[in-house]
C-alpha cells in the first residue's frame, strides 16, 4: 500500500518515504515504526507494542524509543513540540493523528528499484546434501539429518549465494552420484557433504566444501565431540561450518573472477575482486575496493550487496584515518539505505547501515542496526566485530570484549580475524588490563602486520604501562599506517560516548609520545 500525508507518501511495497517527490533517507527501524503508526492509525500504540513490534520484544530504552520516534517526526515535517502528524499521549503511548489516503502501491518498476536479492545468475549457488551415516545404525540417520538442514538453514541467511532447497539436495541420499553430476542437475557451483559416526557418548562430523567444476575440495574439518547435550553439540557444530563456508565460496569465487580478462569483468565479479581487497586491511586495498565497488555499482545502480560493501569500506577507512568523515558519510548513507530497501532481510545491509551510524557518532542507532543485522544472521562474524566496536565505544567495554570474542570463536579463519583481536585488545584497555591488551594486540599484529588499530591499542597500552620502548615502536609503525595521526585527530574523530574513555585514551598516546 500507498499512504499519502500531505505533503508525504509512504510507499509499503518499495519501502520508501518520498516529500514532494524526493526521497527521504530513513533508517530501516524508523522506517517500520513510521509504517506501523500510520498503519495503526485507528488506535493509541503502546510502548509494549512497539516494542514488540519494532525491536522484537527485546529490552530498550526510553531514551532509544523517543530517538526513534522523533527521527519519525522530523522524515515527516513534524516535532515533539508541534506534534502535528505524531502525538504523545503521556504515560499511554503513540498515535498517528494526520488525515491518511490510501492506494494501492506502484509496481516496483515504476522506480527502478529491485526489492530481492541480486539474480540467481549474479550469484553462485550451493547445495547441501544429507550427512552421511557412519554409525552403522539406521536409527542414527536423523542426527546427520538435523546437521545438514540446520547448516542449509544458516547458509540460507547469507545473501551471497543462492541454496537449494532440502526437498532438491536431500533427494541423492543413499545414492552413489559423483558430485559433478549431482551440480549439473541442480545447476550449483558448490556442494557441501560430510559424514557422522556416533559411538557411546562421543561423535565425529566430517563436513566437505567442494568446487563442482574444478573438483577441488576448497575446505573440510573434522569435529570431535561429547555428546553431554546433542542439540548444543549440533548448534555448535551447524555455527562454525555455516560461519567457515562464507569465506570459503568468497576466495574461490575472487579466484575465478582474478582469471577472467578484465573486459569481461561482470558486477559480481568486480565485487568479489573488491571484497579480497577490503579484507586486507591497507590503504592502497581500501582504495582498490572502493574503485572497483563503484564500477560494479555503475555496472547495476541497485547492485544491494555491492552498496552494502561500499558503505562498510568508506567507514571503516574513517575509523583507520584514510578518509575523512564529511567526504564519504553522505555516499556511505545513502549507500546503505538502498541496500536495505534492496533487500532488507539481508544482514550485510544492517552492518552497513550500522557502520555508518557509528562513524557519524550515532551510536544507539549503530547497536540496534548491528543487532538487526545479527538477528537476521547469527553467524555473521563481521557483524559481530563490529557491534564488539561499537559496545567498546559506547562505554560497555566487558559486552564488547565478550562479542569480540564471540566473532574469534564463530569463524576462526576469518579474513578479520585480525580485526577482531584488535577489537578485543582495545576493550581490555578500556578496563584497564594493559597487559592484557598488548597480549591481543601483538595477536592482531601477528595474523595482519599493518593493522592500524592494533598499533593504537599497543602504542596507548604501552603508554600506560610506561614501556618506552615498545611505545616507541608501536607509535613508529603506527605512523607508517596512519600519517596523519595526532591527538587532535583522535580527539575529534572518533565517536566516543563518554568524555572519560576519550581522555583515558589520549592519556595514552600523550604517555606513548605522540604529540
Amino acid at each position: 500500500m500507498r499512504f499519502r500525508f500531505e505533503n508525504n507518501v509512504l510507499d509499503s511495497d518499495l519501502r520508501e518515504l518520498t516529500c514532494d517527490g524526493a526521497a527521504v533517507p530513513l533508517q530501516p527501524q524508523v522506517f517500520d515504526l513510521l509504517l506501523y503508526l500510520v498503519t495503526q492509525r485507528a488506535r493509541l500504540v503502546s510502548k509494549d507494542d512497539l516494542i514488540s513490534q519494532i525491536w522484537g520484544d527485546r529490552i530498550i530504552s526510553d531514551s532509544a524509543l523517543n530517538s526513534r520516534i522523533n527521527a519519525a517526526r522530523k522524515a515527516i515535517g513534524d516535532d515533539g513540540a508541534t506534534q502535528r502528524l505524531i502525538k504523545t499521549i503521556p504515560r499511554k503511548g503513540f498515535r498517528f493523528v494526520g488525515e491518511v489516503r490510501e492506494e494501492a502501491a506502484a509496481s516496483p518498476a515504476r522506480a527502478g528499484t529491485r526489492l530481492t536479492p541480486p539474480r540467481a545468475a549474479d550469484r553462485p549457488a550451493i547445495a547441501v546434501l544429507a550427512f552421511e551415516n557412519m554409525s552403522g545404525d539406521p536409527a542414527q540417520d536423523y542426527f546427520g539429518d538435523g546437521i545438514s538442514e540446520d547448516i542449509l538453514t544458516a547458509l540460507s541467511k547469507q545473501r551471497w549465494f543462492m541454496v537449494i532447497a532440502r526437498n532438491s539436495s536431500f533427494t541423492y541420499k543413499g545414492r552413489a552420484v559423483h558430485i559433478r553430476q549431482i551440480a549439473e542437475e541442480l545447476g550449483v557451483r558448490y556442494v557441501v557433504k560430510g559424514s557422522v559416526r556416533k559411538a557411546d557418548n562421543r561423535v565425529r562430523i566430517t563436513a566437505q566444501l567442494n568446487d563442482a567444476v574444478s573438483g577441488n575440495h576448497l575446505w573440510a574439518e573434522r569435529y570431535d565431540r561429547e555428546l553431554v547435550d546433542v542439540f548444543a553439540v549440533q548448534d555448535e557444530i551447524t555455527n562454525s561450518i555455516a560461519a567457515a563456508i562464507e569465506p570459503q565460496i568468497h576466495a574461490a569465487e575472487n579466484f575465478r573472477a582474478h582469471r577472467k580478462p578484465p573486459a569481461s569483468l561482470d558486477a559480481w565479479d568486480l565485487l568479489m575482486r573488491a571484497l579480497s581487497h577490503y579484507w586486507r586491511v591497507t590503504r592502497q586495498d581500501h582504495d582498490a575496493a572502493r574503485a572497483l565497488l563503484e564500477r560494479a555499482i555503475a555496472i547495476d545502480p541497485n547492485y544491494g550487496q555491492a552498496l552494502s560493501v561500499l558503505a562498510v569500506n568508506d567507514m571503516f577507512g574513517v575509523h583507520l584515518g584514510w578518509a575523512e568523515l564529511a567526504a564519504v558519510a553522505p555516499v556511505a548513507e545513502a549507500a546503505a539505505l538502498a541496500a536495505v530497501r534492496c533487500d532488507h532481510e539481508d544482514a550485510w545491509a544492517h552492518a552497513a547501515l550500522g557502520s555508518v551510524c557509528f562513524s557519524t557518532r550515532r551510536l544507539a542507532d549503530a547497536l540496534s542496526e548491528f543487532e538487526q543485522a545479527l538477528a537476521l544472521n547469527p553467524n555473521f562474524s563481521l557483524a559481530q566485530g563490529y557491534y564488539a566496536l561499537a559496545l567498546s565505544y559506547a562505554g560497555r567495554s566487558r559486552d564488547s570484549f565478550e562479542a569480540a570474542q564471540r566473532a574469534i570463536r564463530l569463524s576462526p579463519r576469518d579474513p578479520s580475524l585480525a580485526i577482531y583481536h584488535g577489537i578485543a585488545a582495545y576493550a581490555r584497555f578500556t578496563e584497564r588490563h594493559y597487559d592484557e591488551a598488548i597480549a591481543l594486540a601483538r595477536e592482531a599484529i601477528r595474523h595482519r602486520g599493518d593493522l592500524t588499530g592494533a598499533y593504537r591499542v599497543l602504542a596507548v597500552s604501552a603508554g600506560m604501562t610506561g614501556d618506552g620502548v615498545l611505545a616507541e615502536m608501536a607509535l613508529g609503525e603506527l605512523r607508517r599506517t596512519q600519517p596523519n595521526i595526532s591527538l587532535h585527530w583522535i580527539a575529534t574523530q572518533l565517536p566516543w560516548a563518554n568524555d572519560g574513555d576519550r581522555e583515558h585514551y589520549l592519556e595514552g598516546f600523550r604517555r606513548a609520545g605522540l604529540q
